[in-house]
């Protein structure tokens, strides 16, 4: 296996690689392992069903940990656990996705990381991004991360996914997946790096309203809406980011804990059909 870095921020490209033989191979499984650690994002291209089977692609996730369904998307009938994101031009509503996003942080144990295969793309676009979020805290200004230190914030599944429900079927998945609280910067359990930890799931602070911070309610309205803005658009900044093209069968493997992501919705009226296992992670801290 060689490792080709993309860019200065993060990610790398795996040559002459199948996934698949990581599957029964531990040295090989525990060195794409130590480059994710080390890139937090991995690609692989020409991984084909003949070379990789939908069970071996589950195989390969499950090596990290347990696999999570998703509320919003079916698994594939023949392999549980392996989530369909088919955009079509059937369904336009069905199309959003264009947002810098950190996979499930609406959960209290938002996922370790996730392993994407590409089935069908678009001859041009639909390509996917990725932002070093551990970069983004490393090159914050001193005195912003002064003032987040201690910092939680709110995530929500109710004011994104299901904000377009109807009331009766948005509550009943309010209550099914109830707010989550995070830390504004988590640390890598494994790595150590502190992680700017707010996203496009990101509804507000819970802790800002303190003495030093508010003397007046429109304090609290005004600074801590301001700074949530501020610290999620860190993920804009090109000197983050990797972006990866899709070709049929190419793959992506990524470290939820540390990147945000970006699917770019740029290829109408093209199908789009992806196959990815999600990882169960754990309580960030």
């Amino acid at each position: 296996m060689r490792i080709e870095p993309l860019t200065c921020a993060l990610g790398a490209e795996l040559l002459d690689v199948n996934l698949g033989d990581a599957v029964r191979d531990d040295d090989l499984f525990n060195s794409i392992y130590d480059a994710l650690l080390r890139y937090k994002v991995l690609f692989l291209r020409d991984q084909d069903l003949d070379k990789l089977s939908r069970r071996d692609h589950m195989a390969f996730a499950m090596r990290l940990g347990q696999l999570e369904d998703h509320p919003m998307a079916p698994s594939h009938p023949d392999a549980p656990g392996l989530v369909q994101i088919y955009k079509t031009p059937d369904n336009p509503p069905d199309r959003y996705e264009n947002a810098w996003h950190v996979d499930g942080t609406w959960r209290e144990t938002p996922a370790l990381g996730c392993v994407l295969r590409c089935i069908e793309c678009p001859p041009v676009g639909g390509d996917t991004m990725w932002a070093n979020m551990a970069l983004a805290y490393e090159q914050l200004p001193d005195d912003v991360k002064r003032d987040i230190e201690g910092l939680i914030a709110s995530h929500s599944f109710n004011a994104s996914f299901a904000a377009a429900m109807p009331q009766e079927q948005r509550l009943a998945m309010k209550d099914k997946y109830p707010d989550a609280e995070h830390p504004v910067v988590r640390i890598h359990p494994e790595t150590g790096e502190k992680v700017l930890f707010v996203n496009a799931f990101t509804s507000h602070f819970v802790n800002y309203h303190k003495n030093g911070r508010v003397r007046y309610g429109q304090d609290y309205n005004k600074n801590a809406s301001d700074l949530l803005q501020y610290l999620i658009s860190q993920a804009y900044v090109p000197e983050y980011q990797v972006r990866w093209r899709w070709k049929p069968y190419s793959m992506a493997i990524w470290d939820n804990r540390s990147t945000q992501h970006y699917a770019v919705m740029d290829y109408s009226p093209c199908h789009r059909k992806m196959e990815r296992a999600a990882i169960v992670g754990g309580k960030p801290f």
